[in-house]
């Protein structure tokens, strides 16, 4: 449990910055790790279940 000094010195704090460079960086980081994630494509077994799913939900609204 905070005590009200805690809190007042999260209220006064000043939020981060990031420089440019920093900022860039990290940027491009997660563009690679995210380009990464997506060339590995979904696996066979997850795509059958939803395509299961599909077919349900169209039987479904039938």
């Amino acid at each position: 449990m905070e005590t009200g000094a805690a809190r007042a010195r999260k209220n006064d704090a000043k939020p981060a910055k990031l420089g440019r460079e920093v900022q860039a960086r990290l940027g491009q980081q997660l563009r690679s790790m995210y380009d990464e994630v997506v060339s590995q494509g979904v696996p066979d077994r997850f795509a059958d279940l939803l395509s299961q799913l599909d077919n349900k939900d169209n039987k479904d609204r039938q």
